[in-house]
């Protein structure tokens, strides 16, 4: 599953390990998009519960089959 996480704030591209391999983009708006697939829901709530225990607000997740939004086959 692919997936767009949306925080307040900016990440150093550094923290990728602690996000399970996401790519991390910094936004002009001050704040980051994780972006990339993980392999299942536990990998999705590792990457939620280190968002937690860092302190950052999470503004929104997306979620699709594959990257784009466009579903697989």
């Amino acid at each position: 599953m692919h997936y767009r996480i949306h925080i307040r704030g900016h990440l150093d591209s550094g923290w990728q390990d602690r996000f399970a391999g996401l790519g991390i983009e910094q936004q002009e708006t001050g704040t980051t998009l994780l972006v990339g697939t993980l392999p299942d829901q536990a990998a999705l709530y590792g990457v939620l519960l280190q968002l937690i225990r860092l302190g950052l607000v999470l503004l929104s997740l997306e979620t699709s089959e594959a990257p784009g939004g466009k579903k697989g086959a």
